[in-house]
């Protein structure tokens, strides 16, 4: 095979970050996505609905042919009417939850998830998706761990309270995870970046740290990373993409305290057909990159396509990024598929 035409994919989990960056991170996303669910974890975070309409506009001021979906940032004092707020204004699709701590720009997250009870009722009755960084913070839980006591403390309780809650697992990481979604009803889905389905702990931990591979929820055993690719080559729409694509400056990664993400938004999906190649599961990736997100959110799929040609081509070693750089996910690798 050497060229495949698909579906143009969504990306539903992108950070664009705000400000001068705009411009880099929203055009890289653009060449290869039509829709993006983008994230609030902003500094302050996208908390309300005025807030994630701004946000969209100064997206859109980039002038690309990108559509932004908005999210809005869960906390402990978000109120029901907000949410019924958003589901109104046609531009917000989804809630973000991220455990206080969790990451980056979470230090503004939900405390105790009893504190959005509420919230909770409130979209599952507008039918509003949930988007969870799954991963507990007790400073006694191992990390390679936080993803599979988080499905155990939090994500069953929660869906059994909320029977007609739809969660999407965000960049699940664990063989636990991957299982729970299969068992789980449909209205839980998962994404899944490729960084994960690339690499695992070795990658970024064998040699020398590399922190340009450091990301939350960080980089598992092998075998967990096995168990991601089976789950995005099967064909079973509850996993799709969403590269949490998300952009440092080279400075802020490389210090004492690297920042956690990875930038995969320059060529996230060539990074996704070396994998589904490599399995040899081309005809599968366009069920996972176009049609499973859009199915899941009861929104139609894209009507244009891109093609992908196996054409040898190396990922820059660096990229600009407003004043200063940025490493890309892959950066200097070869990789054998480029979007035409």
């Amino acid at each position: 095979m050497r060229f495949v035409t698909i579906t143009t994919p969504d990306d539903w989990h992108l950070h664009l970050r705000d400000g001068d960056v705009l411009s880099r991170t929203v055009a890289d996303s653009a060449r290869q996505f039509k829709r993006a669910m983008v994230m609030p974890n902003l500094v302050p975070p996208v908390t309300d609905t005025a807030m994630a309409m701004a946000y969209y506009e100064r997206v859109m001021a980039c002038k690309t042919n990108l559509q932004p979906l908005m999210t809005l940032y869960l906390t402990d004092h978000t109120d029901r009417q907000e949410i019924i707020t958003a589901q109104r204004s046609g531009c917000i699709q989804a809630v973000k939850l991220y455990p206080a701590g969790v990451t980056t720009n979470a230090n503004a997250g939900v405390t105790a998830i009893e504190k959005t009870y509420d919230v909770l009722e409130a979209m599952q009755e507008v039918n509003m998706p949930l988007l969870v960084h799954g991963e507990v913070t007790t400073a006694e839980t191992d990390i390679f761990d936080r993803e599979k006591y988080f499905i155990d403390e939090q994500l069953k309780p929660l869906l059994e309270r909320f029977t007609n809650l739809k969660v999407v697992f965000e960049h699940i990481t664990t063989q636990d995870a991957v299982e729970f979604v299969i068992q789980a009803d449909t209205r839980v889905a998962a994404t899944i970046t490729p960084q994960h389905l690339l690499y695992n702990r070795n990658h970024l931990l064998s040699g020398g740290i590399k922190p340009h591979l450091y990301c939350l929820p960080i980089l598992k055993h092998n075998h967990h990373q096995l168990a991601l690719q089976q789950a995005a080559i099967s064909g079973n729409p509850k996993f799709f993409l969403g590269t949490d694509s998300a952009p440092h400056a080279r400075n802020a990664k490389e210090n004492a305290c690297g920042c956690a993400g990875c930038y995969s938004a320059l060529a996230a999906i060539e990074l996704y057909a070396q994998v589904f190649d490599q399995l040899q599961a081309m005809d599968k990736l366009e069920g996972f990159a176009s049609h499973f997100g859009a199915d899941y959110y009861g929104l139609h799929r894209n009507e244009s396509t891109i093609t992908l040609v196996k054409k040898p081509w190396q990922i820059p070693s660096q990229l600009d990024y407003a004043d200063q750089t940025i490493i890309p996910l892959g950066a200097g690798e070869t990789l054998d598929w480029q979007l035409a």
